[in-house]
């Protein structure tokens, strides 16, 4: 009995990547940050792209990080591989934090950090209007475009509840599949390393 491969093949006519939208991860992209990872884009251009992974939570809170804020109930998520070091953020605050880099609909991307704290400080912030990362997710110029002709990411639309009030993580990737339907809904039955099996 021969296998059909297609269902590991992303159909190239689908929603183009841009900044608003959402990277899937195919069943068996390899390695820790990218093992069925939702990514959301941020930037998208000729340039390159950037993204922060929405499902790869870290179990400590914010105020661990930053010593001079009151304990707030941010989660804090690995945002990918790139400067590990550095915390970003992803909002719906929009203009109360100047500097901010609209996304879509009411998702921002980072701003002014010290002002954020003083929101904070100030009781004017929920933890759900808030994404904390520590690194991103980035591709050089052409590099998105290879990984996508290679059937590593399916691309598509994202609603804003699912990047700021959904936290159920363990699962996002799977629902976020079946939500797309089709022949993709076969990947969640796959192991993740199919070697094991």
């Amino acid at each position: 009995m021969n296998l059909d491969t297609n269902i590991f093949r992303i159909e190239t006519n689908h929603v183009a990547p841009e900044k608003g939208r959402i990277l899937i991860a195919e069943p068996f992209l390899p390695g820790s940050y990218f093992n069925r990872a939702i990514v959301l884009l941020v930037a998208h251009s000729d340039k390159g792209a950037i993204g922060f992974i929405l499902n790869k939570k870290i179990d400590f809170p914010i105020s661990e990080i930053f010593g001079d804020l009151p304990d707030f109930d941010a989660e804090v998520y690995i945002g990918g591989p790139v400067s590990t070091d550095t915390v970003y953020f992803v909002h719906c605050l929009g203009e109360l934090i100047p500097g901010s880099i609209h996304v879509k609909d009411n998702m921002y991307w980072g701003g002014d950090f010290e002002e954020l704290k003083r929101l904070i400080r100030d009781g004017l912030v929920l933890p759900e209007q808030i994404r904390f990362f520590l690194g991103y997710s980035g591709w050089d110029s052409g590099q998105l475009e290879e990984e996508l002709a290679e059937n590593s990411w399916l691309v598509t639309e994202v609603e804003e509840e699912l990047v700021m009030a959904d936290r159920k993580t363990n699962d996002m990737w799977v629902r976020a599949v079946r939500e797309i339907g089709g022949k993709y809904m076969l990947w969640e039955h796959f192991p993740e390393n199919p070697s094991l099996n």
